[in-house]
């Protein structure tokens, strides 16, 4: 059994009936009322049928996994039983999910990456683990512009929202935001403070790609801490907000446990700022700041997506001393290595951009197996020993495919 969450509107539907059309079965639309009410009414006969069974939405009945968990222990559990899409994880579901355990196998769809956006086969994670050195030397100069990141973190992935430009978007986005408030979070914890949940997410769009003050958002938004500590595990379920956990804890004393937060997809992020590519554009101090924490959370995503389509186990955090000094996304293998990610909006890396960098390097050994500051810069060149930039369309840039074998 394989249950498909991700985001509203980030394309499960549209992958489960091409899945159901490829097998020549049907979906059960669970966002549609009228089939709502009958699957709920006749659970048994809904999945009795052919395998395998095809189910949108699942959330929106829940007690259909107690249908399917009978008929699998009925029947066994054979693979391929039933495909489920979900906005919501499925461990802010009903304890019957959590039974589950064993016989599902969940898979997270995220927005579109960049490379799906442009029908190419992004490859820069998998190329890195085998050959750092070889894959800085092998790439071009870039040609994107300042512009063109502005654009593309603007847009963010959310397939509906790339398809949009301009007010369209904004309008998109507004209403995304409201029926994920209003309609999926009441639906899944009853909340009574819509407002104050509409407010935070908003202040974490402020604050994405940065630790998370949660006394301070709570006397901001005039709630207590408990209330936003509810609201924000609410908005992971559904997928809004994404906590990148704190790593290296262990490695060295004086190292923050703090998570950091990111809102799951940069364009959302950006109209919940009200920024747009004309005020990013500017070079004032406010709009170099807002540049640099939306395309960090751009760039963590992008690297994130590439991530979860590895065959190998991988864990992800930040890493951050007591003294400020940090690096922005680490990628820890099974083996121990380490692969290790700072973001820059400049086109220039300085020797002050790499202290995070260095400080893991010499910390770790010879588990580091590379560091790359990413840039908006033209050129990929060795800093120092495992250290080096890299523009940042190199994400979206395929690297020859024999590096990958």
């Amino acid at each position: 059994m394989i249950a498909l969450h991700g985001p509203r509107s980030v394309g499960k539907s549209t992958v489960l009936r091409g899945f159901a059309a490829d097998t020549g079965g049907s979906v059960v639309d669970l966002d549609d009322v009228e089939v709502r009410e009958a699957v709920a009414g006749n659970l048994a006969a809904t999945v009795g049928g052919p395998t395998p069974l095809c189910v949108d939405e699942y959330q929106r009945v829940p007690e259909i996994l107690d249908a399917i968990k009978a008929r699998l222990n009925r029947e066994g559990s054979l693979p391929g039983t039933a495909v489920i899409t979900g906005s919501t994880r499925q461990d802010a579901l009903p304890a019957t999910a959590q039974s589950l355990t064993g016989r599902l196998h969940a898979l997270t769809i995220w927005p579109l990456s960049q490379g799906e956006i442009a029908g190419v086969r992004e490859n820069l994670i998998e190329s890195l683990r085998l050959d750092p050195e070889g894959v800085v030397s092998e790439v071009p100069s870039s040609t994107t512009t300042r512009a063109d990141y502005v654009d593309r973190v603007c847009a963010g992935g959310l397939p509906l929202a790339v398809r949009r430009s301009g007010p369209a978007r904004a309008r998109w986005f507004d209403d995304f935001v409201r029926a994920s408030v209003e309609r999926d979070a009441l639906e899944l914890s009853r909340i009574r403070e819509r407002q104050a949940m509409t407010d935070l997410l908003g202040l974490i769009a402020a604050q994405t790609g940065q630790l998370l003050n949660v006394s301070g958002a709570a006397e901001k938004i005039g709630v207590n801490r408990a209330t936003v500590e509810s609201h924000l595990r609410l908005m992971e379920d559904l997928f809004l907000v994404v906590r990148l956990p704190a790593w290296g804890t262990r490695l060295r004393s004086r190292v923050s446990a703090k998570p950091k937060v990111h809102i799951v997809d940069s364009g959302l992020a950006a109209r919940l700022l009200r920024l747009t590519p004309d005020k990013l554009a500017a070079f004032d101090p406010t709009a170099l700041a807002d540049f640099g924490h939306l395309l960090e959370t751009f760039v963590v995503g992008e690297i994130r997506k590439q991530v979860s389509w590895l065959d190998e186990p991988v864990a992800l955090g930040h890493w951050r001393t007591s003294d400020g000094t940090e690096v922005d996304l680490v990628i820890e293998y099974d083996d121990g290595s380490i692969l290790a990610f700072e973001v820059k909006a400049n086109e220039r890396a300085s020797g002050s951009d790499f202290r995070g960098l260095t400080l893991l390097r010499d910390a770790l050994g010879a588990r580091f197996a590379g560091g790359i500051c990413l840039t908006t810069g033209k050129r990929s060149y060795t800093y120092d020993d495992r250290l080096h930039v890299m523009p940042i369309d190199r994400l979206w840039t395929p690297i020859n495919s024999e590096r990958t074998h």
